[in-house]
């Protein structure tokens, strides 16, 4: 369809021999896309994964990229390669005020401190959203972006493909036949980190690449001066842009547990960090940094009232005891990492992505019947999932992470950073080896408030403040 079409106030045209009305976007309202049209996504980042992204995208035939931006010439020009007729901007707030009559949805791709302001900004406008894992950057952007999901009434996905997965549901299926009892712990891993961590703040200057838009980069973040430590990967491991390790993959790796435990916020946290760091005690623990590795606990009272689960999270190398039903040589988890469920009649082991779901001993897969399949597959997978979705329209199509799972998922998740630099604060620069203490805290949540409240100076990571021109 043409743009020009597009402004149309109203066509008429005739299938099968039969007249009909077809309505345009504009006319149908916000967050609705005509049957008769494409699904006309804008991306918010270009590079890296956003590249792959609107490939996945791009592989319906019912959509057209029509817009891009990316804040670095560079990663984008893979993607504008692919999508030559797609415009390109370099700041999303211009794309979106630009293409706002263009666009029905939009992919949001960039580092974690960006998600939420590009996403409200793009749902304001009353467009679909897909943003990826994990959702914000902080426990107050997720309940809001949760909140404005169904304000504006859009569909939304968060991009923690593993939802849509056939483990998960399998996984599920098997829980509630009571295969394994009522669950009192889990314990989730990842082998992440894999880009540098608990490591000194980067100094020194550096010129900008003339191809990076060095202030577009930072965005709501508070400014810096630019060091290629950040960018165009690494900035994962640094609190002013990225969530760390358990950021990076317990949407992927925890979304099981979330999805078929009765769990909704943990009303503890507590955290054990590697000591590490090179000369840390020398040189003081690096809190512009996410540690090496650490061990998260996590604990949640049961929506059912039957009593609470504990979830522990292990990163950088660290892992949970073995089950003593694993058998020699067969894998705990896959490279990636994994999640055990421990039920009181029994086990079940999961990989990343919540693939391959197995009784413990493995055994048990064959002498017991596995439950009939109740819940639907999505054989399109997470991407296409979301496509399908905005196109049938807001209360009409079904995605497996909206923005009403993601946004409590998300916030449970950071809580577990709260912790982290919780730690991190109770264990300040030290002169020597002569004072060994290491604080440690469990904090105590008030989700309705959003709050810690036996530890209140760990309450500044639930809100970050933004700089000028990037409020939420």
């Amino acid at each position: 369809m043409k743009k020009s079409s597009r402004r149309t106030f109203i066509r008429q045209a005739a299938v099968a021999g039969a007249g009909f009305v077809i309505v345009p976007r504009h006319v149908l309202g916000r967050g609705y896309v005509a049957p008769s049209d494409k699904l006309n996504i804008a991306g918010i980042g270009a590079g890296g994964k956003g590249e792959s992204d609107l490939a996945e995208f791009a592989k319906s035939p019912h959509v057209n990229i029509v817009a891009m931006c990316d804040v670095d010439d560079r990663a984008a020009a893979k993607s504008r390669e692919r999508f030559p007729k797609a415009n390109y901007y370099k700041d999303f707030r211009k794309m979106l005020q630009a293409e706002k009559n263009n666009i029905d949805a939009v992919s949001i791709s960039t580092p974690d401190h960006t998600h939420a302001v590009a996403t409200m900004a793009a749902m304001a406008m009353g467009k679909h959203v897909y943003t990826q894992k994990p959702l914000t950057h902080d426990i107050y952007e997720a309940r809001q972006l949760a909140e404005a999901a169904r304000k504006y009434k859009v569909v939304t996905q968060m991009g923690n493909q593993g939802g849509s997965g056939d483990g998960v549901r399998k996984a599920k299926e098997m829980y509630d036949a009571g295969l394994i009892g009522e669950v009192i712990e889990a314990h989730a891993w990842t082998n992440r980190p894999v880009w540098p961590q608990g490591i000194p703040t980067p100094t020194g200057k550096h010129a900008v690449p003339k191809e990076l838009d060095w202030d577009l980069w930072l965005g709501p973040a508070p400014y810096i001066d630019y060091n290629p430590a950040y960018v165009p990967f690494n900035w994962r491991g640094w609190w002013a842009f990225g969530t760390g390790a358990l950021g990076d993959m317990a949407c992927h790796i925890m979304d099981p547990i979330y999805r078929i435990l009765p769990i909704l916020y943990p009303d503890s946290a507590e955290c054990s960090v590697s000591n590490v760091w090179k000369d840390m005690w020398a040189e003081g623990n690096y809190v512009d940094s996410a540690p090496p590795s650490s061990i998260i606990h996590l604990n949640y009272p049961r929506t059912d009232g039957k009593g609470k689960i504990k979830v522990s999270w292990y990163d950088g190398g660290l892992l949970p005891q073995l089950p003593e039903e694993l058998l020699p040589g067969e894998p705990f988890g896959n490279w990636d990492g994994g999640v055990l469920l421990v039920g009181k009649k029994g086990k079940l082991l999961l990989d990343c992505y919540g693939a391959n779901p197995r009784l413990l001993p493995t055994r048990l897969m064959k002498e017991t019947k596995m439950p009939a399949e109740k819940i639907k597959r999505v054989p399109e997978g997470h991407y296409i999932q979301w496509v399908n979705a905005c196109i049938a329209g807001y209360g009409k199509g079904v995605t497996s992470s909206p923005f009403e799972y993601a946004g409590p998922f998300t916030e449970s998740i950071l809580m577990g950073n709260l912790a982290i630099r919780s730690w991190m604060m109770l264990n300040p620069k030290r002169k020597g080896w002569e004072d060994k203490y290491v604080g440690r805290k469990k904090l105590l949540w008030d989700a309705e408030n959003m709050k810690v409240t036996n530890f209140d100076e760990a309450n500044e990571f639930v809100k970050r403040s933004y700089r000028e021109g990037w409020s939420l």
